[in-house]
């Protein structure tokens, strides 16, 4: 799993030194759907913070994974509401 992810290759291409490649793609999807990267994950940010070693600055959203609602693109903001806003941004 690590030299798919390393690598960026597809499953197929996976060495053979590693095992058969649906094997070790069954694992990882496995090991996806019951969670166990998330927790690993967890873990690790939970092991960083009893150590005060997370650092906030770090952390991106990539946007481009975040789903909005259908309505969200059709906000409406009185003129008042707006210009304010643009004047906060403007200031920043």
């Amino acid at each position: 799993m690590i030299w798919r992810f390393r690598t960026g290759g597809q499953w197929r291409e996976m060495p053979a030194e590693f095992g058969a490649w649906p094997t070790v793609h069954n694992r990882f999807r496995q090991w996806r759907d019951a969670g166990v990267f998330q927790a690993l994950l967890e873990g690790l940010i939970a092991e960083a913070a009893r150590r005060d070693e997370v650092d906030l600055s770090l952390v991106s959203i990539d946007s481009t994974t975040v789903r909005a609602h259908q309505d969200a693109a059709g906000m409406h903001l009185r003129p008042d509401v707006l210009t304010a806003l643009e004047k906060a941004a403007a200031e920043e």
